[in-house]
């Protein structure tokens, strides 16, 4: 009996132990889970890559984006970073997730509110927003959620006050609140911080104490915060009343005036005549002058058709009268056409105004042409527009232009200068621009750019706007692919034009004439710089390697609707959650063994649009680093960059040994550190 009882408890044991086995390999999250996920892509317009599926058969935890816990019983997080997401969260949905520990939607076009059932998610320990354009205020749905570690809500259109109710996070390791348009005071934060940044928002009043340990970086762009690391407060309090018992008794007024009061009255009468009679005499003055230039002989207007006959068009685009390009004024007929040391022309103004003229191109400084002369000699004229320098000024700036001297420079040859007209003269290149050979039409017709092409167009370029930084201390200022001008139609050797001319238009230069290869920097300081053109060759860098246009990035191919997420961020995006292979041109993808010069090529990109102007290299050593991708050598970027080749992870409960730690900052480092990782 005693044998019987022992074999029947075994083979019950047995048979309990494989019930539980089943029950775990067949174990699903609940079906209100995920019903609320199939609601949420249902009203959400997305990429076809979400491919969840109502079938019964299919697993919620087989999705993509959506990870359970240990024994799949529920959904543990949920990511869906760059996934195309467009319009408002619905109610109803997300918040339905209660067991959710990370939720990530980062760098979509989600907007509108953040729904209030947001509060239903209690477990909710990261929770990552940037880079789309959520509104309204900061989130209430969002402020019960206790346990939060990591809040990221940058890059977005919040509004309105921070509320107090964020001391209640007391485990909250990293907030980010940038590039909002937050007003208010900053509230007491409360939580042992260790990463922060409140900067470019609408916030006032004195930084807290406990805040003060952060860099000026985390609060720039607010222009009422004042305190530690920013500049001190101004006193706002007036001083205290006087005691009463220092109350002096109130005497009777005199209805005499005093000396000084009296002086102070003559003074200031006497200097209210002299400012009438100054006025008086300055209106006399002009109306002098307005006399003269009316009595003066005006000039003889020309025979209608004789310019017509005479000259065919001008290189300004209209008839090649003198007086369409000087303005006819006496001063302009003074001006004469200016070479350049070293130049190779012989042709003077009355040849340039008598060519005929094509219109090239209508770019951010002005118009360019394309001018034959009667001789047959090409060139092209470029008529700058918004030119707020004086003619002196002007003529240093060119003196500076005339020296650069290099085979990936092409040379500035002549100028002109009228108080109407400013007028650059250049070779003409018949090759075209890269813009045009990087963009033109795909069809069938179409000859692709191969690599070593494209390489060969990096390389020379770097190379020229290294001349111009080492020897001719010299920013570019307008770095941008129909600025880069192909040499040879085959051999795909490029050179810089347009440079230096940025001092011509003084800093209320409108920050459109970079728009989409502009560093950050150079929206708000309107000033470019070294480090600044580093940024936009590495713009351009990343248009020779996915053949999208930098002010034209978009997450799906061929969606126009997903154009205005600049193209290094978009970058960003696909790189770290691990689609490299998707970031490259398609052109590319059809030739072999080069996707690990490709990748190096990325890094280098990547590490020239950093977004701290510190943190990106010199061009001679990005001339050095593409040299050796070229020679076959393995070139890594010196400077940590926010590039984000680097692999991260939206889970902050994991390090990278597999166990518990303080949770990373999935998108962020601390402001003003010698590294900055983007989600």
């Amino acid at each position: 009996m005693a044998g019987g009882f022992d074999s029947g408890s075994t083979l019950l044991a047995w048979l309990l132990l494989a019930s539980l086995l089943v029950a775990s390999v067949t174990a699903e999250p609940p079906e209100e889970e995920k019903q609320a996920l199939l609601s949420f892509l249902s009203q959400v317009p997305h990429e076809n890559r979400l491919q969840w599926s109502s079938n019964n058969n299919s697993s919620v935890c087989s999705w993509v984006g959506i990870e359970c816990d240990a024994d799949r019983s529920s959904v543990h997080s949920l990511r869906l970073p760059g996934a195309g997401l467009v319009g408002p969260i619905p109610p109803e949905t997300l918040g339905r997730l209660s067991q959710l520990r990370v939720l990530s939607l980062r760098s979509n076009r989600l907007s509108g509110e953040i729904p209030s059932d947001f509060s239903n998610l209690t477990l909710l320990r990261s929770l990552y927003l940037q880079n789309n354009a959520f509104s309204g205020g900061f989130p209430a749905g969002v402020t019960p959620l206790a346990r939060l570690a990591r809040l990221d809500l940058s890059s977005n259109n919040f509004t309105g006050p921070i509320p107090f109710a964020v001391n209640n996070w007391t485990r909250l390791t990293g907030l980010f609140l940038e590039n909002n348009a937050f007003s208010g005071p900053l509230p007491s934060i409360s939580a042992n911080l260790v990463d922060f940044n409140a900067s470019n928002n609408r916030l006032n009043g004195s930084i807290p104490r406990n805040l003060q340990r952060f860099s000026a970086a985390a609060f720039a762009g607010n222009l009422g915060l004042c305190g530690g690391p920013l500049p001190p407060c101004n006193p706002f309090f007036p001083p205290p009343s006087p005691s009463p018992s220092t109350i002096q008794p109130i005497h009777k007024k005199s209805k005499k005036l005093s000396t000084a009061a009296i002086v102070l009255i003559s003074v200031g009468a006497v200097l209210a005549l002299l400012i009438l009679l100054l006025l008086l005499f300055c209106c006399l003055r002009r109306k002098q002058r307005q006399q003269q230039q009316q009595q003066s002989p005006k000039p003889p207007k020309p025979v209608p058709g004789a310019a017509a006959r005479s000259v065919p068009v001008d290189a300004a685009g209209t008839s090649s009268s003198k007086d369409d390009i000087t303005g006819g004024s006496a001063d302009a007929e003074r001006n004469k056409l200016v070479f350049f040391d070293g130049g190779v022309y012989s042709f003077d103004l009355e040849d340039l105004l008598r060519a005929s003229a094509e219109v090239l191109g209508k770019g951010s400084v002005g118009t360019s042409y394309k001018a034959v002369l009667e001789d047959g000699t090409t060139v092209v004229v470029k008529r700058l527009k918004d030119v707020v320098v004086t003619k002196k000024e002007f003529e240093m700036q060119m003196e500076v232009l005339g020296k650069v001297r290099h085979d990936n420079v092409v040379p500035f040859r002549a100028f002109y200068f009228s108080r109407d007209e400013k007028l650059l003269v250049s070779e003409y290149v018949a090759a075209g621009s890269l813009s045009a050979l990087l963009h033109g039409s795909r069809g069938s017709g179409r000859t692709p750019l191969d690599w070593n092409s494209r390489m060969s167009i990096a390389s020379t370029t770097a190379k020229g706007l290294a001349h111009l930084h080492s020897a001719g201390k010299l920013p570019h200022g307008n770095i941008k692919s129909s600025n880069i001008l192909l040499l040879h139609a085959h051999h795909h050797e490029a050179s810089v034009s347009d440079y230096g001319l940025n001092p011509l238009f003084g800093t209320t230069a409108p920050p459109s004439r970079v728009a989409g290869y502009r560093a950050p920097e150079v929206l708000e300081t309107r000033k470019v710089t070294f480090k600044s053109d580093v940024y936009s060759f590495g713009v351009l860098l990343l248009e020779l390697l996915t053949g999208k246009a930098p002010n034209q990035a978009s997450l799906g191919a061929g969606d126009e609707s997903a154009a205005g997420i600049d193209l290094p961020r978009w970058v960003q995006s696909v790189v770290r959650e691990e689609w490299t292979a998707e970031v490259f041109d398609v052109e590319l993808m059809r030739h072999n063994n080069v996707e690990e010069e490709m990748v190096q090529l990325l890094q280098i990109a990547m590490a020239c649009v950093a977004t701290v102007p510190d943190q990106r290299p010199e061009m001679a050593e990005v001339v050095r680093m593409i040299d050796e991708v070229n020679r076959g050598e393995v070139s890594t970027p010196t400077t940590t960059t926010d590039d984000g080749l680097r692999q991260s992870s939206d889970d902050p409960s994991k390090g990278s040994d597999g166990q518990t730690q303080t949770p990373p900052a999935e998108s962020r480092a601390t402001p003003g550190s010698a590294s900055a990782v983007t989600p």
